[in-house]
């Protein structure tokens, strides 16, 4: 094979950032399950027409045999943008199998076309979490997923995390408030303020959503307006909008906001500049910033949808969040906020002293293994020397030297803390490592790292 290129916007980890990666999905799936939701997976291709709709349409990777037969039919196929359209399709499918309101979680790649940079990739792997009722669902989900998203997002070893949230209600009822008559396209020209800035998407409102300059104005003073409480509410009312619409979106924003800071206080913030690009968000939306690391973007969003399940009779409307894990893992890399204990599972190095004695070894080896202790054998015979360097270089703390191999100690075994050099006798059926040094562990480096990128 000649010498592999990279392919830009596909990651794929070292040892130790996969630690990292196992690490937060381990935690997700326990913080998700305490919670009471159910795992799926999904298939990762998807008909197109169920795909398609705004603009990620424009990203999506769509399929197709390289060697088709001549006169064989395109089926139309494409790869999943997200888990939200996919989960959502499952459940039309499998809705007379399945109880309501199901609550279930879903980690899994999805695929985008998007321009490869830093946080954004073509590959990626996402955590969510949705409930979904059948015909109706409550709204004090949309409260829940706030919670459940901030309880994970403090386990993990990440810098402060805030979720920000809106409303569709609220920002659609606005927009018709002051003559629009497009509001999706003025909710996909305000999502661009971060990146375009205040003028250019005010011109985008007028010359392509239509909207007179006031009107225009009025809707970039609406997404100034973020609070840590309900005062967003008054400061929306001095705008002078009026609109049923609206009036519901405020109702509900300012119970996510109330809910959400009463079971973790700080947790939420109202920003009315969030928009979400997806069409199929019909309340509550959700995104979320790491406190001094802004300039990444969200690492996890959401929101609720109302029609996006549907068959003709009856909908499964929903609510859910996602965490971005790939974006995530590559700003704790990228900017080393942490560090990991070992790139390798093994608690234990089983020495070998010449090949005749690996039996012995082996046998150590699988008594640990009986008693959750990952463990490996040496590869080779090499000196004793040698191999403590050999689990020195994988971060391995302990070497263990079966009393058969050792011609120092006939009697019994011993094992060895290459960190301190401490040596005890050991019984590999009793003996057990302290227990950070079971498992591979993820370590914060934040404090000391945040403050030399606040200082640059």
């Amino acid at each position: 094979m000649a010498k592999p290129t990279r392919l830009s916007g596909f990651p794929e980890l070292l040892p130790s950032g996969r630690v990292i990666e196992q690490y937060l999905l381990d935690v997700a799936r326990q913080v998700f399950e305490l919670h009471g939701f159910l795992s799926l997976e999904t298939r990762a291709v998807e008909p197109i027409e169920n795909l398609q709709g705004g603009e990620i349409a424009k990203e999506i990777y769509v399929l197709r045999r390289m060697h088709a037969a001549d006169g064989e039919a395109d089926p139309g196929l494409g790869l999943h943008f997200d888990l939200t359209v996919p989960f959502a399709r499952y459940v039309l499918e499998n809705s007379a199998q399945l109880e309501f309101p199901l609550r279930r979680y879903q980690i899994q790649k999805v695929w985008r076309g998007e321009r490869p940079q830093d946080g954004r990739f073509r590959e990626f792997t996402q955590a969510d979490i949705d409930v979904v009722g059948s015909g109706a669902l409550a709204f004090h989900h949309e409260i829940e997923m706030a919670v459940v998203m901030s309880t994970l997002l403090a386990k993990l070893p990440i810098p402060p995390a805030i979720i920000q949230v809106n409303n569709r209600k609220l920002a659609e009822g606005f927009y018709l408030g002051v003559g629009a008559t497009d509001t999706q396209g003025v909710l996909r020209a305000i999502d661009k303020l971060d990146k375009i800035g205040a003028d250019r998407v005010r011109v985008l409102l007028e010359a392509e959503a239509g909207l007179t300059r006031e009107a225009a104005a009025k809707c970039i003073q609406l997404a100034s307006i973020k609070t840590p409480d309900a005062t967003f509410v008054d400061q929306v009312r001095a705008l002078g909008v009026q609109n049923d619409l609206l009036d519901e979106g405020l109702n509900e924003l300012a119970a996510v906001v109330a809910g959400a800071n009463a079971e973790r206080p700080g947790s939420v913030v109202a920003d009315l500049r969030i928009a979400r690009g997806l069409d199929y968000y019909t309340g509550t939306v959700y995104e979320t910033q790491l406190v001094g690391f802004e300039s990444v973007g969200s690492i996890s969003s959401g929101g609720r949808y109302d029609n996006l399940a549907s068959d003709g009779k009856q909908s499964y409307p929903g609510v859910g969040i996602s965490l971005g894990v790939s974006r995530l893992v590559s700003v704790l890399i990228g900017r080393d906020l942490v560090s990991v204990s070992r790139a390798v599972p093994s608690a234990v190095l089983v020495a070998v002293s010449d090949e005749a004695s690996r039996p012995a070894s082996e046998l150590v080896a699988r008594q640990l293994r009986n008693r959750g202790i990952s463990c490996e054998v040496a590869p080779s015979a090499d000196k004793f020397g040698k191999q403590i360097r050999f689990a020195d270089r994988r971060g391995i703390p302990f070497v263990w030297f079966p009393g058969a191999v050792q011609r120092e100690s006939p009697e019994g075994d011993t094992v060895k803390d290459i960190r301190t050099g401490d040596q005890v006798p050991a019984d590999a059926t009793k003996w057990a490592p302290p227990i950070d040094d079971l498992t591979p562990r993820v370590f914060s480096t934040i404090v000391t790292t945040a403050v030399s990128e606040e200082s640059s």
